[in-house]
């Protein structure tokens, strides 16, 4: 087993942009699908993560909600074992604790039930 490691999160303004990254040591994430889930505010199930956006092995196929497209683009640097989601023009609705989580060698579904490696989260408010 492993766990996942989030960083980037924080407060940026409506319209802002941020860069959310995920990594882990000791384990090639170049064997998964990627993906980011968000944890609305005042919920706290694991099921209740919404797929964000899902990448992947080799970064030939992505999903995105349909809520952030044209906003959010995913990406991934096998070579340095890192995966990202770029935020642009942020919104208030993108509030949440973002998680990134591994899917298996490929993704069919980008939902939080088909994950199975997990990071602890990072937190992103948007505010004014």
């Amino acid at each position: 087993q492993f766990q996942l490691v989030e960083s980037g999160g924080g407060l940026v303004q409506p319209g802002g942009s941020l860069t959310l990254s995920c990594t882990t040591s000791g384990v090639s994430l170049d064997k998964y699908a990627i993906g980011w889930f968000r944890q609305a505010p005042g919920t706290k199930r694991d099921n209740e993560r919404e797929g964000v956006s899902c990448i992947g092995r080799s970064a030939d196929n992505t999903y995105y909600r349909d809520r952030v497209k044209g906003r959010f683009t995913i990406s991934r640097d096998n070579a340095k074992n890192m995966a990202y989601l770029e935020i642009k023009r942020a919104e208030e609705e993108d509030t949440g604790v973002y998680y990134c989580a591994t899917l298996g060698p490929m993704f069919v579904q980008c939902v939080s039930q088909a994950a199975d490696y997990w990071g602890l989260g990072t937190q992103v408010t948007v505010s004014t």
